[in-house]
């Protein structure tokens, strides 16, 4: 499978279990996307880069819950306030050529910019760092969004919890939207969330899901090449 990009921009959508796993930050996979991303901006490439809340929005979901009763507006603000801690220490990282600011509204994202990378994170309750990837990606004029998880691919079902899940490796939005469903829950796991899913559908980007940990893998998708993967297209 091949994704071809429309323009010089790329959007990434990075899950936050890859960044803050329930063991800590981890390093080693912020250096090889450190690596990889330095890599191919030298070839020319912008990234539009948002990351999603991890272990650390579960944590504090989990000690608050445990005190009193959260409202789902509480649970989401936590988990945006997550997602901006982490975009914060990938604009450090990247501080060299990234914008100097983390982004929390995509629609304020600059249309053309000198930096080659632009971070942003959580902007409001109801929806999650997927949707602000697809805002992005629309702001941007890109016509897809990279989506990299702990997971190769879509399955038929929670490969963990049944045997027989099979991987998906090509969908349409409709199918992809009935298998998960339409309502969206704070700190829900699904490959692609089902508000930023329906967006994407209307605007008519594709998704890639692929996991970010495979490295060489997500390399081969940023060039162009065969990857492993599932696509969501129109």
């Amino acid at each position: 499978m091949i994704m071809k990009h429309n323009t010089s921009w790329t959007v990434l959508s990075i899950g936050g279990s890859l960044v803050v796993p329930p063991e800590g930050i981890d390093v080693e996979f912020l250096k090889a996307l450190h690596k990889l991303l330095l890599s191919e901006i030298k070839k020319g490439k912008k990234f539009a880069v948002v990351v999603g809340g991890g272990s650390v929005c579960r944590k504090y979901q989990q000690a608050a819950g445990e005190i009193g009763t959260l409202t789902r507006d509480d649970l989401d603000w936590l988990g945006i306030h997550a997602t901006r801690l982490n975009g914060h220490l990938l604009r450090t990282i990247f501080r060299d050529i990234a914008h100097p600011r983390v982004f929390k509204n995509p629609h304020q994202v600059p249309q053309k910019s000198t930096y080659p990378l632009l971070v942003a994170a959580g902007w409001k309750p109801g929806w999650s760092t997927d949707y602000v990837a697809v805002c992005l990606a629309k702001r941007l004029g890109a016509n897809q969004v990279l989506n990299f998880s702990n997971i190769d691919f879509v399955y038929t079902a929670d490969p963990r919890k049944d045997p027989k899940a099979k991987a998906i490796p090509q969908m349409t939005w409709k199918e992809f939207r009935a298998l998960i469903g339409g309502e969206w829950k704070p700190g829900m796991n699904s490959p692609f969330d089902p508000i930023a899913s329906r967006l994407a559908a209307r605007a008519g980007i594709e998704v890639a899901i692929l996991n970010g940990k495979n490295i060489a893998n997500v390399q081969a998708c940023l060039q162009q090449k065969k990857f492993v993967g599932t696509r969501i297209a129109s």
